[in-house]
């Protein structure tokens, strides 16, 4: 599944699921899912919050999950996580490494900007970044 057809249906929310499951896989160095309530804990909202969304990303073909298991990403599940971590970082680190922006302000303006463009104009601007050398920090 390419996850240029998926876009259009992914709203920020989801977006910003996609994006939690994939932070908290990486830093737990594994794949084998993570549990809704560390996804609660991450993005500060309640289980059933979590739970309704989760649902959601199971409908469009995003995660699955065993009652009560952990959640796992598909491969579309991950592509699209995977894309929207990689936009927070590289934007956060322009308004940090570029402007001056301090990490926690760049951080959650970073993450309101992943959202707010075309794909397009995102694409652009993340190769024109990259052309100026701008590197993807970590954390």
């Amino acid at each position: 599944m390419d996850i240029a057809d998926n876009e259009l249906h992914l709203t920020m929310a989801s977006e910003d699921y996609l994006e939690c499951i994939v932070r908290l896989e990486q830093e737990r160095h594994g794949a084998d899912g993570v549990r809704s309530v560390d996804i609660a804990t991450q993005l500060d909202v309640s289980k059933a919050s979590v739970n309704k969304a989760i649902s959601v990303l199971k409908a469009q073909g995003m995660v699955e999950q065993a009652p009560y298991g952990k959640v796992t990403l598909t491969a579309a599940g991950r592509e699209a996580g995977e894309a929207v971590w990689r936009r927070h970082r590289l934007l956060r680190s322009f308004l940090v490494q570029e402007l001056g922006v301090p990490f926690e302000r760049a951080d959650a303006e970073a993450c309101q900007m992943e959202h707010a463009l075309s794909q397009d104009t995102m694409d652009r601007w993340l190769d024109y970044l990259e052309q100026q050398n701008v590197c993807i920090t970590e954390e």
